[in-house]
């Protein structure tokens, strides 16, 4: 009896290893996010997660809508922490059904980080080079 209780508890744990390798490697969807990264923080009682913000800005004076994410990446993280302040695209994979917020506490979990250089802000003009200036002519006697 306790070894077919023992052999019940092996296969429910293989099986649950299972469900989380696989949430964790298949993406439910891929795709990529810019704005402004607003923070990143290391989060947890015991197990430790890079949780951050992004503000999604889509025109100058509307309101702003946030975009939570999870980090998995040390290198990542600190990408993403050299860029706070600064426009970035932020490239991700959603995993739906992980089982714990030992994975992080969303389920998008973010790849990889590209700053974006600020365009010029709208009525303002791109300052353009000057050629240089060649001294005038000598007068001729």
């Amino acid at each position: 009896m306790a070894r077919k209780l023992l052999g019940l508890l092996v296969v429910l744990i293989l099986l649950f290893a299972a469900y989380t390798w696989i949430s964790l490697n298949w993406s439910y969807s891929v795709g990529e996010r810019a704005g402004y990264v607003q923070k990143l923080s290391k989060k947890g009682w015991v197990c430790k997660t890079w949780e951050g913000e992004l503000a999604l800005v889509t025109m100058p004076g509307t309101v702003g809508e946030k975009f939570y994410f999870s980090v998995r990446s040390a290198a990542t993280a600190e990408q993403i922490n050299r860029s706070i302040g600064r426009r970035v695209s932020l490239d991700y994979e959603e995993h739906v059904g992980v089982p714990s917020s030992c994975f992080g506490e969303t389920g998008h979990y973010i790849t990889g980080v590209k700053v974006i250089e600020d365009p010029v802000p709208l009525g303002t003009v791109p300052a353009q080079a000057t050629p240089p200036q060649t001294p005038p002519a000598p007068a001729k006697p």
